[in-house]
């Protein structure tokens, strides 16, 4: 299911974007160049919110909370809410964290990915069957309906 953003909020993400914290900036160095595999945004407006970093594929957000965090813990915790009702997943860090021990913060992210991405595709057909055809298609209606379908 694909998330729909409010197209207004497009002029104050550009803002955001070029009004980052130190810590924003840093961790955006180390997303864009898909160094996780993954293509992110950087304050993405998600449904009727902005987050700080989205992967569509991934249905992932991540946030750094900074000290204007604390005055907005409810809404910071409305907003979570509502977007995981639409299956986005949240990763939260502090600015501290990134700025200080950003290699863990990556490692974090690395094996939250790890953790979810899908096993990659495995025949599960039993030994025997492994490289024959299936059986011809056979037509097992009664006599009367054949031809009929």
């Amino acid at each position: 299911m694909k998330i729909y953003y409010n197209q207004h909020l497009k002029k104050l993400s550009r803002e955001l974007r070029k009004n980052g914290t130190l810590a924003e900036v840093l961790l955006w160095k180390e997303l864009k160049s898909k160094k996780l595999g993954y293509s992110f945004m950087r304050q993405k407006p998600v449904f009727s919110y902005i987050v700080d970093f989205y992967c569509a594929p991934l249905k992932l957000a991540i946030e750094i909370d900074g000290v204007t965090h604390n005055e907005k813990i409810d809404r910071d915790v409305e907003r979570q809410r509502a977007l995981e009702q639409l299956g986005v997943t949240f990763l939260r860090f502090s600015e501290g964290e990134v700025r200080n021990n950003l290699e863990g913060v990556l490692e974090e992210i690395e094996g939250w990915i790890k953790e979810k991405q899908p096993p990659p595709y495995r025949n599960t057909a039993p030994p025997l069957l492994r490289g024959k055809q299936p059986p011809p298609y056979r037509n097992t209606a009664p006599p009367l309906l054949r031809g009929k379908q």
